[in-house]
């Protein structure tokens, strides 16, 4: 189960986009709620509802971006629609809303059941809602509504990233930071963080503990030497940085570089790829996470850098679709505003599909704790195949 805080908006076009989910039978408004002046009113039309979120906006100049748009979402079709609803409801009211005009839309036009919220960040005061830690808050509220114990899943991380093979502690801690952990030194041990909050810690004389004899797997690196001499060829290898994206579609910092190559490798092997990088300056290096055989390397052990990336314009590596007013794209409807799903600061990733265990590969498996991106949003932000890393890897 996962949350996402969509894109803050100046107007409610939030509106318009799910009620076309509804007209086009790709959606159904399940609820509405706390519209006092329009309630008894027939036929509401979705002008209507963007009327009054407006009037509500208008009691606070201040407050630019009125817009309140959210989506949760399930693994699959384990939730339904009703279960969807009352989760939406009990996550609103732990998030400040439950007194809020909302509109709970269901979109069922993907693999994956999710419901999409909209309300307004003014109430009838006046007042702006509090955003504070809102992403890490949002979370917290899931989980807590979920049952999920993340002090538990934590601890199982740890210890099943002490069973990979890896030669040094900032290999260690690049596994957690691939599963969505920030991890800080303070003395004797590393404070594990997720959503802002400590979850765990580990001792770095256990790290050491885990260090892995020099010349480990052997076999697998003449495996890996192998399969990239055989993809490198074949796949474009043009490294290109993938940007943070701002409100409004500004592009921020880079958060990492991907490759058509490191792609194609990790969606066939397991293998996941963290290209070390100072801000303004190419890749410097690399280190290949192999989550299949369980085995950290460092990059140039398998092939150089200068073999394995061309650097080519170094464009942005985002998904670039022309906007187009009530265009299908594949499945999703692409709607009218960029109203792209902020990018989360943290990979959430887990063990990789069991396939891998018995050696044999799947060519369309996923990373992931249970994840399911909304297909229609994923047209809009682009296929989040790929990981976002910490600052801290970049550096190592």
């Amino acid at each position: 189960m996962i949350v996402k805080i969509l894109w803050k908006s100046k107007t409610f076009r939030a509106v318009r986009y799910n009620t076309n989910k509804v007209e086009k039978d790709k959606g159904e408004l399940l609820k509405v709620s706390g519209f006092k002046a329009i309630s008894g009113f027939s036929q509401l039309k979705p002008q209507d509802y963007i009327n009054y979120f407006s009037s509500l906006a208008a009691l606070n100049k201040r407050v630019i971006y009125p817009q309140f748009h959210a989506m949760i979402s399930s693994k699959g079709r384990t939730s339904d629609k009703e279960s969807l609803v009352l989760l939406a409801e009990k996550w609103l009211l732990g998030m400040g809303y439950g007194s809020q005009p909302y509109m709970l839309i269901f979109h069922k036009d993907t693999d994956n059941n999710h419901i999409h919220i909209v309300s307004s960040r003014v109430n009838h005061q006046g007042n702006k809602i509090s955003d504070a830690f809102e992403k890490i808050r949002a979370y917290r509220v899931l989980n807590q509504l979920v049952g999920k114990d993340e002090k538990k899943i934590a601890g199982e991380a740890l210890s099943k990233a002490l069973r990979y093979n890896f030669s040094t502690a900032a290999q260690y801690l690049m596994i957690l930071e691939a599963k969505g952990y920030s991890v800080k030194s303070v003395g004797d041990v590393y404070n594990v963080s997720k959503f802002g909050e400590l979850v765990a810690q580990v001792n770095i004389s256990e790290i050491q503990g885990g260090l892995a004899a020099v010349g480990f797997s052997e076999e697998r690196k003449l495996q890996l030497k192998k399969i990239f001499g055989k993809y490198r060829p074949l796949t474009d290898a043009k490294l290109r940085p993938v940007l943070e994206k701002h409100s409004g579609g500004a592009e921020g910092k880079i958060l990492r570089y991907s490759s058509a190559l490191s792609e194609r490798l990790s969606s066939d092997f397991g293998l996941e790829f963290v290209f070390h990088f100072k801000q303004g300056k190419i890749p410097y290096g690399y280190t290949i996470l192999d989550h299949a055989k369980k085995n950290v390397f460092k990059g140039g052990e398998i092939m150089a850098l200068g073999k394995f990336v061309e650097f080519g314009s170094m464009e942005s590596h985002q998904s670039k679709v022309p906007l187009e007013s009530s265009v299908l794209v594949q499945p999703g409807y692409f709607p009218e505003e960029n109203m792209l799903l902020e990018v989360s600061p943290l990979l959430l990733t887990e063990d990789l599909h069991p396939d891998f265990a018995n050696g044999t590969t799947n060519s369309d498996f996923s990373f992931g704790f249970d994840i399911a991106d909304d297909i229609d949003d994923e047209q809009i932000n682009g296929r989040n195949r790929g990981k976002q890393r910490k600052a801290r890897t970049n550096t190592r």
